[in-house]
């Protein structure tokens, strides 16, 4: 039986996964014309995967040889010779290991090169063999690469790229034997590896892959991919799903990012269905509990991304203004931090705006954020967690009381509102106070869409039932009018009849507390603070 995975690649075999043909496809004409390129995406996101695939498709048509730089040593890098005899030693492993046929005067010559004493050879050495080895060989030869960010920084690859740049071009002007086609794949576009021209001097950007073609292929899983994944998990082990539904539902939380799709199936297939009806536990309320499983690992894939986050701090505090201010941040192609973090995943081009890469990275961050001002021993984070057990009735949120409570904890804080408040304010405190409050059995993100300088949708989930409450500055009876419908049609598209607004209002006059408020056949119930 197959089963969901999250670690290395994904065999069809072995495996549920999104089918990749289409993809695959749109790679191939890039190697059907003959053309260098990098296929750099952040971790854990189906690049070996793909890249696997790829072979399959290629093999036969093609002579693959399919390398990966994740085992070479650091000292391979030492010089030219030491990584182009590491370079044979692995052109050589195909051979006995997964049959590639390597003609018997290459293999020798690679042979010769491993034995060499390093300082009588030199890499040209090895690309005079490859050149014979490509001149009489029957097929065209492709060379796939994987991992080659694990040689960043090292002058040597640079040299190494350099060759293979010699050769595309002499095979394009002089009809020298080159590669066919060459792909590199890693988290680090190539374009952005940095090396030293000799010992001593400053670190520079020095790639010379400017052959690479432009590698424009989306690898993010469609809701149709997804789709046909839980099809075909359901034929098997008829759980009753809506399998459209829970595609949706699973593409919602990841904008298709294929390392989250999986571990959420994995998480519902091996955890959740343990303790829930398998229709239930492929519903929203077993997928949203499998998020909130993710959302507490310490997984590899958080742990790069936090980690690449803090080595930019003036972007880790732009995005957090993004997220509790609603400010919008310019994507800008120069700016070397903004690349580096949408290379690693966390962030994307949304129309030249910069945005949080998928919903299940946004919590992430916002917990993030949250819990350095919870070390702080912030008030409204310990007064949120003492009064918890009040706001849980029968297994429902008193959301109600959960507004009035807050509204008085603020009031006897921070006393009346300031023309200085800003939206980070209140949107911070409230999720602070939140937080505690379902932290361990609920969920909640921020409705990206409807989030700006004055306005912000909370979305929490609890127990498999979902409030959404409006928080905004009050700007007048015309805009707060407006914001009621908003929030009703809001309700509509979730199914909901009641709906909560919290509203920070800067009028002495204003009366605070919590009213209920009839709006159609919807209840609003708005805090004032």
């Amino acid at each position: 039986m197959k089963r969901f995975n999250t670690t290395a690649v994904c065999i069809p075999e072995k495996h549920y996964m999104v089918d990749l043909s289409e993809k695959i496809l749109e790679i191939r004409k890039l190697i059907d014309a003959g053309s260098y390129f990098t296929i750099n995406k952040s971790r854990q996101y189906g690049k070996t995967t793909t890249l696997n695939a790829l072979k399959r498709s290629l093999t036969g048509q093609y002579l693959v040889l399919s390398l990966d730089f994740q085992g070479l040593e650091h000292d391979v890098y030492e010089n030219g010779a030491v990584f182009s005899q590491a370079i044979a030693r692995m052109l050589l492993d195909l051979q006995e290991f997964e049959n590639v046929q390597v003609p018997d005067t290459v293999a020798s010559s690679l042979e010769k090169i491993n034995a060499s004493d390093p300082a009588r050879i030199k890499m040209d050495d090895l690309f005079r063999v490859l050149k014979r080895w490509i001149r009489h060989s029957d097929q065209q030869i492709i060379l796939m690469i994987d991992e080659v960010d694990t040689a960043a920084n090292n002058q040597v690859f640079l040299d190494f790229l350099a060759q293979l740049r010699d050769g595309y071009i002499r095979r394009e002007t002089a009809d020298v034997p080159a590669f066919w086609s060459v792909i590199l794949a890693g988290v680090t576009d190539i374009k952005h590896l940095k090396g030293k021209i000799r010992p001593g001097d400053a670190v520079k950007e020095n790639s010379p892959w400017n052959i690479a073609a432009d590698f424009t292929v989306d690898l993010s899983l469609s809701k149709e991919g997804i789709r046909g994944m839980l099809t075909e998990y359901e034929e098997d082990h008829h759980t009753g799903m809506h399998v459209g539904a829970a595609a949706d539902l699973i593409h919602d939380e990841t904008d298709g990012y294929p390392y989250l799709v999986s571990r959420i199936c994995q998480i519902v297939d091996e955890e959740i269905c343990k303790i829930m009806p398998p229709e239930t536990a492929w519903s929203r309320t077993g997928i949203d509990e499998a998020v909130k499983r993710i959302l507490s690992e310490n997984n590899t894939l958080f742990q790069s991304l936090t980690k690449k986050l803090n080595a930019y701090p003036d972007l880790r505090a732009a995005l957090r203004s993004i997220l509790m201010e609603g400010v919008r941040l310019t994507y800008n192609v120069q700016q070397d931090a903004i690349v580096q973090l949408q290379m690693h995943g966390l962030i994307r081009n949304d129309h030249n705006t910069v945005k949080i890469a998928n919903r299940i990275f946004e919590t992430m961050l916002y917990n993030l954020f949250l819990s350095e001002e919870e070390l702080k021993h912030n008030v409204f984070f310990r007064e949120g967690e003492l009064a918890r057990n009040q706001f849980v009735e029968k297994g429902r949120l008193n959301m109600c009381l959960i507004l009035e409570s807050f509204i008085s904890t603020y009031t006897q804080v921070c006393g009346p509102l300031k023309e200085r408040f800003g939206e980070k304010d209140g949107r911070e405190l409230f999720l602070l106070y939140l937080k505690p409050i379902i932290n361990g059995t609920g969920n909640y993100y921020i409705e990206a869409q409807t989030r700006d300088q004055t306005r912000t949708d909370v979305i929490v989930d609890y127990l498999g039932q979902q409030y959404i409450i409006e928080l905004k500055i009050w700007r007048g009876e015309r805009y707060n009018a407006k914001g009621e419908k908003q929030i009703s049609e809001y309700l509509d598209y979730w199914n909901l009849d009641i709906g909560y607004m919290l509203s920070f209002n800067f009028n002495q006059k204003k009366e605070t507390g919590v009213k209920r408020i009839p709006f159609g056949n919807k209840v609003l119930y708005e805090g004032t603070v």
